[in-house]
Parts: structure tokens; C-alpha cells; sequence
């Protein structure tokens, strides 16, 4: 019965993965089926503890990101929880030898957002983009590389990259958002009340570079994950591109999105670069 109950928990990850985040589920579905549940056990894992901290209004959420935490280490002892996401995880966790400190490294900046809300400077901020999100593209190149300490040691500083050009497009994406409903701030020195272009432009440029760095990444990736990080990359470059094009005060009012006919389009676009073999 509990190899029931696993399946129930790798059906839980898949679906929170549909249902929260269109794009990154189509990635997901153009991994190899050897390492595709891995990476929505993950998800899963990283989006409920996102959830905790970001929609649980009027509920006690350090009280339940605790609980959420407790839970984990306890699944890691003895190898199985109760909750079907952490019960996926902890397993994905052991088969991939995923680092101790990538986990905890995650929840300590999942954590910040209980009550910090304004970085000051650019350590604080670098140190928050490597929990929330670099340590998330780190937990997912263990599963692509299969063990492979070797291959993972190439592939890290782009892989860190590529997940710090993600969350720097989801901060300006999502900018009215954070400074309107959860009152934070995520650019030193910038008020998201009076963005400039100038410091717009600014912001993007890093973005790019971050961009560029992880390219060189995605071509050494090994061909079971490579289409599906090289798609997510394009859809994220898309979106990038559109808020370049959108005057700051835009952003500050509306989210940025990329609509489905375009995802398509690019879906098709990367298809077509990786059986030519031009990624």
C-alpha cells in the first residue's frame, strides 16, 4: 500500500505543477520520462512553501512554514511523510543526493519573506536570489546530471545563473504585486513606486548578462533535459523582451505576460533549433 500511496504523492507534485505555473509544466513534459517526475516533485515542494509565505493571508504562516520545515526533517529521518508533496520530495531528495544545504538554503529565504520586505543592498539581495531560486535550478541540475559530480561541477555557475535571470524577470514582472499587495521590495536602491527607465534599463542589462552566462550552460546540458530548460529560457527571454518594451509606469500598473499562441510559437522555435541541432 505505501507504493500506492507514492504514486498519490508524485500525482500531487505533477498536479500543483498544471495548475500553478502553465509554461514551466510544458517544459517539465519535454524532459526525458526518466527524470520528469523528479523535477515536479521539486516544484511542488518549493511552490507550497512559496505559497505559505506569499497567499496564506490571515493565516498564521510562520506557524505553518514551521510546521512545513518540521515536516520535511522528519521525512528525511525516516523516509516517509505524511503530506504527500514533502513525501515526494524527501525521496527525489535521497535518489538524487541533492545537497542538504540547497534545501535549507531555500527555506531560510522563503523564510525572509514572513517579515523582511526591503533589501537595502546588493548582498542581501544576491543572498535571497540564491535561496529562492538558484539553489531551485541547483536541486534540478542534481537530477539532470544523474549523479554525475563531475558534469554538475561544470554546469553549476551557469545553472545558478539561469535560475538568478528567472526570479530578477519574475521581480519586474510581477512588480506592482510585491510593492502594492505585499509591500516588498526587491531592488536596492529603487523605489518600485518611481521606476525609472534609466534604472529600468539597468536592471535588465544584469538580467542579460545573467541570460547570456546561463546560455553557455543549456548547450553542454545532457539531451534529456536540454529542450526543456532551452524552452523555459526562451519563454523567459520572450517575457524579458516585452518588459523592455513596456514604459516603467506600465509595469507598475499591470503584470507582463507572454500570451499562449506566442508560448507556442516559441515552443515550436526551440523544437525546431534543438532537432537541427543549432542549441
Amino acid at each position: 500500500m505505501k507504493e500506492l500511496f507514492d504514486n498519490v504523492s508524485n500525482e500531487s507534485a505533477k498536479l500543483i505543477t498544471k495548475k500553478y505555473s502553465t509554461s514551466f509544466s510544458i517544459a517539465v513534459r519535454l524532459l526525458a520520462p526518466s527524470i520528469r517526475q523528479a523535477i515536479y516533485n521539486i516544484y511542488g515542494f518549493v511552490r507550497v512553501a512559496d505559497e505559505i509565505v506569499d497567499s496564506f493571508e490571515g493565516y498564521p504562516k510562520e506557524e505553518l512554514l514551521n510546521r512545513f520545515e518540521s515536516e520535511y526533517e522528519y521525512a528525511m529521518k525516516t523516509g516517509i511523510s505524511s503530506n504527500p508533496v514533502i513525501n515526494a520530495f524527501q525521496k527525489t531528495v535521497k535518489d538524487y543526493q541533492i545537497d542538504k544545504e540547497l534545501v535549507e538554503s531555500f527555506l531560510k529565504s522563503m523564510r525572509s519573506d514572513l517579515d523582511k520586505q526591503v533589501y537595502t543592498n546588493q548582498e542581501e539581495i544576491n543572498e535571497y536570489i540564491y535561496g529562492s531560486a538558484d539553489v531551485v535550478g541547483l536541486m534540478c541540475l542534481k537530477v539532470f546530471v544523474k549523479g554525475d559530480e563531475e558534469k554538475y561541477t561544470a554546469l553549476k555557475e551557469p545553472a545558478m545563473k539561469l535560475g538568478s535571470a528567472f526570479q530578477k524577470v519574475n521581480f519586474l514582472r510581477d512588480l506592482n504585486e510585491d510593492f502594492e499587495n505585499l509591500n516588498r521590495s526587491y531592488f536596492p536602491n529603487i523605489n518600485p513606486d518611481n521606476l525609472s527607465e534609466i534604472e529600468k534599463d539597468s536592471v535588465l542589462q544584469d538580467i542579460k548578462t545573467d541570460f547570456e552566462d546561463a546560455y553557455k550552460g543549456i548547450v553542454k546540458l545532457p539531451k534529456e533535459a536540454k529542450l526543456a530548460v532551452y524552452v523555459a529560457y526562451k519563454y523567459y527571454s520572450n517575457l524579458l523582451h516585452k518588459i523592455e518594451k513596456t514604459p516603467s509606469k506600465v509595469l507598475k500598473e499591470k503584470r507582463i505576460r507572454v500570451s499562449n499562441p506566442r508560448k507556442m510559437c516559441l515552443l515550436v522555435e526551440s523544437y525546431f533549433n534543438f532537432k537541427m541541432n543549432l542549441v
